[in-house]
């Protein structure tokens, strides 16, 4: 299939991806488009796992109020350089994430990843889990496979990466994070937030660092 300058185009524009990345991507992918953005997804991990390791000690603190001004959001995000703290990629990340907490539900994200749930939290969950399998008579062995997969859908609820990102829910929040390394060439870290909704209860929310 010929591939057009106009699908290149589009693709570019659908992605943030490179010209070029866009190009072969839809070469490859014989002009499919969702094929050639799973292409350049994939490109995107592994371009993110190469950049793991290095310090992000730049960034930004970003914020966001809901229409109606009863819900507001904090944000830090960190990336390597202050040069890429200030461009207009980078900084509409920083307004997404916050977007995206504002808009989920009170009993939504409290920890950023999954390392962020203490082993206590997580081990109450399987005990749940496990308790209720029992009771529907399911052997030990399937109790655990079952407290596994709840557990998946505690990660998707309470983990900011984990979640469905509300402007495109077949992302994680942590595969566009992945994707804008890929497309930005620095090492991002989605380090910090906080939800305020007025009238909440001070005491439900974690204490600050």
């Amino acid at each position: 299939m010929k591939i057009t300058a106009e699908m290149v185009r589009k693709l570019r524009e659908e992605t943030g991806a490179g010209m070029m990345e866009c190009k072969s991507a839809l070469v490859e992918a014989d002009g499919d488009f969702e094929k050639a953005r799973e292409i350049l997804r994939k490109k995107g991990l592994a371009s993110a796992a190469k950049k793991a390791g290095r310090t992000t000690s730049e960034g930004l603190v970003g914020s966001y109020i809901h229409p109606g001004s009863k819900v507001g959001v904090l944000v830090e995000v960190n990336c390597e350089t202050d040069f890429v703290a200030k461009t207009p990629e980078f900084q509409a990340l920083v307004k997404d994430i916050a977007m995206h907490v504002a808009a989920a539900s009170p009993a939504a994200a409290q920890y950023v990843t999954k390392d962020d749930v203490p082993a206590a939290v997580l081990d109450k969950e399987k005990e749940i889990y496990k308790a209720q399998a029992a009771t529907q008579g399911k052997p030990p062995n399937v109790q655990d496979k079952i407290a596994e997969g709840k557990l998946k859908e505690f990660y998707a609820t309470f983990c900011l990466l984990e979640q469905p990102f509300v402007k495109e829910p077949k992302l994680t929040v942590g595969q566009l994070v992945q994707e804008k390394i890929a497309i930005i060439k620095e090492n991002i870290v989605v380090r910090r937030f906080t939800r305020y909704r007025l009238g909440e209860e001070l005491a439900a929310r974690p204490a600050p660092e």
